[in-house]
């Protein structure tokens, strides 16, 4: 048995070695055939082939949703719009003040002096953000009517001197202006409240007053984000969830070992906290914590791809109770329709604000007990396979209650 099984194998393998000459053979005529071809002027089959199946469905991707380019082009990170429509919503949920603020500038870079003066930028970029105050919604407003202004002028300043092309599609130039806004606009809110400028809030408080920031500049070739707190930036992409930021937890290994160095201490006190106070390590503001509470950002490019579908920016109202991938689940199946199809009753539409509010719906459902503030940027259309339904939403809009 062993015997015959060795002269069958054997056997295959010559016939093996064979097929591999025949093949080596074919592949040879197939090259002749491709040098007569090109010797004409004339096409192969297979370029005929693949110039066809690029005509039968332009501007669409591998799963059928649409898109403004070619696989090739987007391979290369060009022509991608910043992002087909966006949504917006912001509540109180179940506390007493308003603290959360929320920026949606489209195109910031194109009002003028910066798009005459700024080579390059095309005003393309698209800015969205999300702050969550504490202590007061002060800081945040702040943010909210500062910092696009502030990044807008930083890229300027920088193109200007020469040492970088201001726009996401120059990552290392963004990742500098990003990092220098926060700073200026820090410097800002903490001048005012070391003067106790402020006429509306007495001095003391007005020490204790901060916010998080989660900033993400759109273009067509890159996103970058920018985040400084427990705030949040998620994209999805293909269907996964991909985080764009990391929160600045006090008990993050780096984070704990860079307050102690600075002479603070986390205590756990209700969680843990810087001195026992707050429960985020980085922020805008919180004079009397500098420094053991830092406004330096963490900055992350990532290169736009055409299974980009959507991105996410929220406070910590939503990231508390629901996680990565379910937010990106809930909001994927709204985008692409499904659920409207299901659930046409509580589901109405399947625009990024129905998405955004079905997420902060989510949150309160799950018992979070902060202001919920969700961001949704869809950069991509999905494709209902249960059929389409016009969004009751139009798309940008806001919802503020």
């Amino acid at each position: 048995m062993r015997q015959a099984a060795g002269d069958d194998d054997q056997g295959l393998a010559r016939r093996v070695v064979a097929a591999g000459h025949e093949s080596d053979g074919v592949r040879a005529a197939r090259r002749r055939r491709r040098l007569e071809h090109r010797r004409h002027g004339r096409k192969t089959p297979r370029e005929v082939d693949d110039l066809a199946a690029s005509k039968v469905r332009p501007g669409t991707g591998d799963d059928g949703a649409s898109s403004d380019t070619s696989s090739a082009e987007a391979g290369r990170g060009i022509l991608l719009p910043p992002c087909l429509s966006h949504g917006a919503v912001s509540v109180i949920g179940r506390r007493r003040e308003m603290e959360d603020a929320v920026a949606v500038k489209r195109t910031f870079l194109s009002s003028p002096p910066t798009a005459e003066a700024v080579d390059g930028c095309g005003g393309d970029e698209d800015f969205f953000a999300v702050y969550d105050g504490h202590g007061g919604a002060r800081v945040a407003e702040a943010c909210r009517d500062r910092m696009h202004v502030v990044l807008a002028e930083e890229l300027l300043r920088l193109r200007l001197a020469g040492t970088a092309a201001p726009s996401a599609g120059d990552a290392l130039g963004m990742k500098e202006a990003l990092a220098a806004s926060f700073a200026r606009v820090d410097g800002e809110v903490v001048g005012g409240a070391a003067a106790g400028a402020d006429a509306d809030v007495d001095e003391a408080r007005s020490r204790t007053v901060g916010s998080t920031a989660v900033v993400a500049v759109v273009g067509r070739r890159r996103i970058v984000v920018a985040n400084c707190g427990d705030s949040r930036a998620v994209l999805s992409r293909a269907g996964v969830a991909v985080p764009l930021s990391t929160d600045h937890k006090p008990d993050r290994p780096d984070e704990l070992q860079r307050v102690e160095a600075a002479g603070g201490r986390v205590i756990n006190w209700n969680g843990s906290r810087v001195l026992g106070v707050l429960s985020t390590s980085r922020s805008i503001g919180d004079y009397y914590l500098k420094p053991y509470v830092s406004a330096e950002p963490e900055v992350t490019a990532v290169e736009r791809t055409e299974k980009d579908e959507f991105l996410v920016l929220a406070s910590d109202g939503l990231w508390d109770v629901v996680s990565n991938e379910m937010a990106c689940r809930v909001a994927r199946s709204c985008l692409n329709g499904h659920l409207a199809a299901a659930f046409p009753e509580s589901v109405s539409g399947r625009s990024a604000t129905d998405a955004a509010a079905l997420l902060t719906e989510l949150a309160i459902s799950r018992g979070s007990k902060d202001n919920i503030s969700v961001v949704v940027v869809e950069l991509r259309r999905l494709r209902s396979r249960a059929g389409s339904r016009r969004a009751s939403a139009p798309a940008g809009s806001e919802i503020k209650l």
